[in-house]
């Protein structure tokens, strides 16, 4: 039978469970019987077939030709050597491929592990308490707690609710939020059915309770297959740059590579080697390893995010962050601790501080209504975590419900009837509640609205209409408490007739005010500091009173002048989009009273005025903004399931100092991009100037494709990836975001990598190359031999002073102005290992048989070593010269 169609003690029995929940071992049991709760991952593609790929594209297709091409010329002609290219080439394709792959497969499951951080999970009844648990753990019987902002983890057949609405859109198509019930219903299909909650949909209002009668793949959300299971990863602006440098560099590549075949060609050099020659020119000169060193660089970027407690949820924001110009924050939980405290009271019409309230022996039982109120009136749970029972929810709520039930004591024979559920525009929550005197309505909330409500004031002397000088005494208390930074908030009561549910609030008393401190976070005044000197922008946008916002704003240094624009929600609304957009030229300025609505319209706002903007939020009502902004930011403790799942970024200690340590990290991803950048690119001038001056000056050839290969995938790819694990510069944020348009590969990058340290690289291994001809009594014009024992250590020689001065680059390149010295020789161990591997690389070619035989090396002396070394330490001081110059005459 259709479950929607029972009432609500059929629905139970028909799962055999009741409104306490299921025991632990028939949980566990169900557990093991039904599966867990989780959609089945799309079967991805073979790990085989996807390394295989390394192997099959563009540039690896190209090596595969010339291993052909050198095995065909051996055959037609052997005893030149060309069988060993061709093994030597395979060797290349064979490591490169497997590095890639590795790249990669390590990327994938850094990123899979960071998702594993923030699993969902659900408040549910088990043997009657209620415990917080995985979702994937629910089984069919469970009965699950459901409460504005959460996701609904199964199909559920509601048994108690409270005002409840839902989202239906990632199910239905339909964006309304539609209200729920527990009554019986007639529909055919569970969609329809106004009792049933569907796995996948969002809790937009109200609360409530519900039986699960589906899990996983038998949910309607498995079976219609939701398109998120087979959506592709997504690929960041980095990523495409990356991308479109390297097809850039390979079409420079490839044209230099025809032209020197012509040219070849025109000088009568033999087709076959000159052919694989281009081949080699094409290879040498393409970073083919470029974008998996740029996604693992990204997730290692993520790795060490989620250790300062911000879990990045897609690899685009990596980079946002690091441009990010203005960050909207929230005040409540962000800025401050979220441990909210009862500070002061004004009742009676007088005010009174929380520690002269015990002293105070008649005012409890005359205004007893007041703390019954702060009592009942919220959306409290009682949780058992590990053993413990604790209450659950909003810490405001949680320090109101403390000094209620400390203030009136037991509250036996109150129960909860109804809610009229708080939402950001009424700004206000009430309670139906039976207790001993008859049924009361109980009402929390922002003074403006709750005073709208009301008729009547409790004074000291007993009930009073609310006139215009009550008011203005009550405006001018709740001033006066947000001035000192207090959050105040309003109550207010009413009898009702027994039977009677109420709509909404009219003809209410107005108890009293309470005002309550959540002090700032200690490491937030030092963060703020670091934005400004970043040249970051931070505005608070918050829901909280203008004059506690202002309050707060001052204390943690937010805002410094008398002159500060305090814009209200109220006149937000007001506001033409060009009127708000000229409002936020102010130098500093604060949002009040701002519905979470009004969040998305000042993101769009800051957008159209050119800024890179961040914006937090935990609500339901804030997914609009979180998507809109360059940067979503959601609370991982106090953040709703659809706010988290709208985010970029999460919070996981809903920190702001978290942000601004994530934007320091997006800001050293695209600075060691760039480091890795310079590093690979200037050993291509070495790789060139030798063939070109083997064209031109027909002297023995420098270097060979073999040892150009040795640098390019050999001895460079480590330390090259090392730079990309680089720890943030201390300076980085010192100085202001990079430009929305600011280009991956400058032309200042350019110059330093092709024009400074290239071709130092190149006239150091071409010195090192003639010094050995010149010790072998070697003239101009004479032809040497492949297997002359002089020209194999020449060319030994040459590829060994590449080598040299690449390890030296390696400590150049980690900054591009501040000299290395500053850096010294530790910091990033991955450094050293990648030096060690460049050494062991250059032993095994210069000084073992098998890398003599494969890449046409002879051992070399101490002293072809020692002009090494030599020319190293020159390239060394002349860079940090240029450093020194450069900082002199301008500003970083």
């Amino acid at each position: 039978m259709r479950i929607h169609a029972l009432d609500v003690d059929e629905a139970l029995a028909s799962l055999k469970t009741v409104a306490g929940g299921l025991s632990t071992g028939e949980a566990a049991r169900r557990l093991t019987e039904f599966g867990p709760n989780h959609l089945e991952e799309v079967e991805r593609e073979p790990l085989l077939l996807r390394c295989a790929r390394e192997f099959t594209h563009f540039f690896a297709i190209i090596l595969w030709i010339g291993a052909g091409l050198a095995f065909i010329a051996e055959h037609f002609d052997p005893g030149q050597g060309m069988a060993r290219l061709g093994v030597a080439i395979v060797g290349v394709i064979v490591v490169n491929g497997i590095f890639s792959f590795w790249q990669e497969y390590k990327a994938e499951r850094a990123v899979a592990a960071l998702r594993q951080l923030l699993p969902q999970k659900v408040k549910t009844l088990r043997g009657g308490e209620i415990v917080e648990m995985l979702a994937s753990e629910l089984v069919p019987g469970d009965i699950v707690l459901l409460e504005e902002g959460d996701y609904v983890p199964a199909d559920c057949r509601l048994i108690e609710v409270f005002g409840l609405r839902v989202n239906l859109s990632t199910v239905t198509g339909e964006s309304l939020a539609k209200a729920r019930n527990v009554e019986p219903s007639t529909e055919e299909s569970a969609l329809q059915a106004k009792n049933v909650v569907l796995a996948g949909t969002s809790v937009v209002s109200g609360q409530g309770r519900g039986v699960v009668f589906a899990t996983g793949m038998h949910t309607e959300f498995g079976r219609i297959a939701h398109l998120t299971q087979t959506a592709g990863a997504t690929t960041s602006p980095l990523q495409r740059e990356i991308a479109r440098l390297s097809r850039i560099v390979a079409s420079l590549a490839t044209g230099m590579g025809v032209l020197l075949f012509c040219v070849g060609q025109a000088m009568g050099l033999p087709t076959w080697e000159n052919l694989l020659f281009a081949i080699g020119i094409i290879v040498a000169n393409v970073p083919e390893g470029l974008l998996p060193t740029v996604t693992l660089s990204l997730a290692m970027a993520t790795q060490r995010m989620a250790r300062r407690n911000a879990l990045v949820r897609h690899l685009p924001a990596v980079e946002a962050l690091g441009s990010t110009t203005v960050i909207c924050s929230d005040k409540t939980g962000t800025l401050t601790q979220n441990h909210m405290s009862v500070q002061q009271l004004w009742v009676g019409g007088a005010f009174l501080p929380r520690a002269d309230l015990d002293k105070q022996e008649n005012l409890i039982p005359e205004h007893r209504e007041l703390f019954i109120n702060a009592a009942l009136c919220h959306n409290l749970k009682d949780v058992d975590v590990h053993g413990q029972r604790t209450q659950h929810g909003d810490p405001m709520e949680i320090a109101l419900a403390e000094i209620g039930r400390e203030m009136v004591g037991d509250l036996q024979g109150f129960s909860r009837v109804d809610e009229i559920a708080f939402d950001t525009d009424r700004k206000r929550m009430s309670v139906l509640c039976e207790t001993p005197q008859g049924r009361m309505l109980y009402c929390k909330g922002a003074l403006e609205t709750v005073l709208a409500t009301c008729r009547f004031i409790h004074f000291d002397a007993g009930l009073a209409t609310i006139d215009p000088a009550a008011r203005t005494r009550l405006l001018a208390a709740q001033d006066e408490m947000a001035g000192a930074g207090l959050r105040v908030l309003a109550f207010a009561h009413r009898a009702v007739a027994d039977g009677v549910v109420p709509v909404d609030e009219q003809e209410m008393i107005l108890a009293g005010l309470i005002g309550l401190e959540d002090p700032p976070r200690s490491a937030v005044p030092e963060a703020i500091a670091r934005c400004t000197a970043a040249g970051i922008r931070i505005i608070m946008v918050t829901g909280d009173h203008p004059r506690t916002a202002l309050a707060i704003s001052r204390q943690i240094g937010l805002v410094h002048s008398e002159q500060v624009s305090v814009i209200s929600g109220e006149q937000l609304r007001l506001m033409s989009p060009t009127q708000l957009q000229l409002a936020l030229d102010a130098p500093e300025i604060i949002f009040a009273r701002v519905a979470a609505e009004q969040k998305m319209r000042i993101v769009e706002a800051l957008k159209k005025k050119g800024e890179i903007v961040a914006v937090t939020g935990d609500g339901v009502n804030d997914a609009p903004a979180l998507k809109t902004a360059d940067i979503g930011i959601a609370m991982g403790i106090s953040g709703t399931d659809v706010a988290k799942s709208a985010a970029d970024l999460i919070l996981l200690d809903d920190n702001f100092a978290s942000i601004v340590s994530a934007i320091e990290e997006g800001r050293a991803v695209f600075e060691n991009i760039r480091k890795f950048l310079t590093y690979i690119l200037s050993s291509n001038i070495p790789e060139l100037v030798p063939y070109l001056a083997f064209v031109l000056f027909r002297i023995p050839l420098p270097l060979t494709i073999l040892q150009i290969l040795a640098v390019d995938l050999g001895t460079d790819m480590l330390p090259a990836l090392a730079l990309g694990a680089e720890k943030p510069d201390p300076a980085v944020m010192t100085r202001p975001p990079r430009a929305r348009g600011e280009r991956l590969l400058s032309w200042g990058l350019l110059a330093r990598a092709y024009l400074f340290l290239g071709m130092l690289e190149a006239t150091a291994a071409m010195l090192a190359f003639f010094f050995v001809l010149d010790t072998g009594a070697w003239h101009y014009g004479e032809v040497l031999d492949r297997a002359d024992p002089l020209y194999l250590q020449a060319t030994a020689a040459c590829l060994a002073t590449i080598v040299v001065m690449q390890m030296i680059n390696l400590y150049l390149c980690r900054h591009p102005r501040r000299s290395s010295f500053t850096y010294g020789l530790g910091g990033n161990p991955y450094l050293q290992f990648g030096i060690l591997a460049e050494l062991a690389v250059i032993v095994f070619i210069l000084y073992t048989p098998a890398g003599n035989w494969l890449f046409g090396t002879a051992p070399i002396s101490g002293a072809s070593w020692l002009l090494a070394i030599a020319c190293a330490a020159l390239m060394y001081l002349l860079e940090e010269l240029r450093k020194a110059v450069l900082r002199r005459t301008t500003k970083d």
